[in-house]
């Protein structure tokens, strides 16, 4: 193996000086006061925590001159030493593995992508560990320890477990990962649905930093919803927090792959979109670009079947919002790419199906390419590793 690979412990995994590292990674540099302030910890607890990550090198102190001209000694302020060490982030989709190497502050210093050719455990794993020891190759030139991977898949995963119970696009069930992958990269390995993982990305340096309550939902092959409740990131009890592409928007809508009618997943998931555009236009089109080409040209079936699709995920925001009243509701996935075509019907449809002040949810839309799902298994990666609880 490379020369960066080799265990490490996080110098101080106490829940407080976890709080303290996580609040410094999303908002610093932040004086040692505005760290207390942020975290409802007294100045003696934040110092007592801080000291030892500095002696390790995790954290590192800045005098802050530029705010203090001219008015005496000033603040020092703690910031994350991005350097210290690197992680590796792994997006499995149907067809394609997306990498990153990025370092503790989440920024991507390499990406990489290789085609997935077999969806069977033992070819996948052999097409992550090809991409794992390119991404270590990469992480020999910064100098620095790769020190976790994680890993993103779509579906029920239990993250405790490091176990994919079920990926319908994988066509997996009850597969170990965790295990299994760190035997064959040698790495501590995270595992957990992607859209989870884009989440914890989104909550530590997106668009829910400073954020206590939000969602994150994803719209493409599949209809995902990551879920933070009080500043925490919610798997549930069987890993299925979240699972709104199986509400149902509409009992006389449209049959369901599950078995039953009128999910958001019937109405919104891309190949239903394609199956049925192609239906309603009479063409051949095989995929998502030609069911937006045809929307785009102004074909009136095209374009309703996006309106409709729209207004489901309207309401399943709207379940979302009426359920856990979240400050931010984030739209995003690859199904963005036909975001104009329905933008006005899932507001529309959310403002009519939020109850009272929870049509207050501020929607924000993030269009992120595969490479930021990559990105959100490495953000699960670094929360493994510097989290006592997690």
């Amino acid at each position: 193996m490379p020369s960066t690979l080799r265990a490490e412990v996080f110098p101080a995994r106490t829940p407080a000086a976890s709080q303290i590292f996580t609040t410094v990674l999303s908002h610093g540099p932040l004086a040692r006061a505005d760290a207390a302030r942020r975290t409802g910890l007294s100045a003696a607890a934040v110092t007592k925590a801080v000291r030892p990550l500095i002696d390790a090198g995790y954290l590192v102190e800045d005098a802050d001159v530029e705010t203090h001209p001219g008015l005496g000694r000033p603040a020092n302020l703690v910031r994350v030493e991005g350097g210290r060490a690197m992680f590796i982030g792994i997006k499995i989709t149907g067809g394609e593995i997306f990498g990153v190497l990025t370092d503790l502050c989440c920024r991507v210093r390499v990406a990489r992508d290789i085609p997935l050719t077999a969806r069977a455990p033992k070819a996948v794993l052999a097409s992550v560990a090809e991409l794992v020891r390119e991404l270590l190759t990469e992480a020999d030139g910064f100098g620095v320890p790769v020190l976790g991977c994680g890993i993103a898949v779509a579906g029920e995963v239990d993250r405790t477990e490091g176990a994919v119970s079920y990926s319908p696009f994988l066509g997996w069930r009850d597969v170990p990962l965790a295990e299994l992958a760190a035997m064959t990269t040698g790495l501590p390995v995270t595992v957990d649905n992607d859209v989870r993982a884009l989440t914890v990305a989104e909550q530590w340096f997106g668009a829910g930093v400073g954020l206590s309550d939000f969602a994150v939902v994803t719209v493409g092959a599949g209809i995902g919803c990551g879920l933070v409740v009080h500043g925490r990131v919610v798997a549930g009890v069987h890993g299925v927090a979240g699972e709104i592409g199986h509400v149902v928007v509409d009992p006389a809508g449209p049959p369901c792959h599950c078995g039953r009618r009128g999910c958001l997943q019937a109405f919104a998931g891309d190949a239903e979109i394609v199956a049925r555009v192609r239906e309603v236009t009479g063409t051949g089109i095989t995929d998502s670009a030609g069911a937006v080409a045809l929307a785009h040209a102004g074909h009136p079936g095209a374009r309703e079947v996006y309106a409709r699709a729209g207004e489901a995920i309207g309401r399943g925001i709207a379940t979302v919002a009426n359920l856990l009243g979240p400050e931010r509701v984030i739209i995003s996935g690859e199904g963005l790419a036909a975001y104009d075509l329905f933008a006005e019907q899932i507001r529309d449809a959310f403002t009519a199906t939020a109850f009272g002040s929870a049509a207050r949810c501020d929607l924000v839309t993030r269009p992120l390419p595969f490479e930021e799902w990559a990105r959100g298994a490495a953000a699960t990666a670094i929360r493994s590793f510097i989290r006592a609880d997690q």
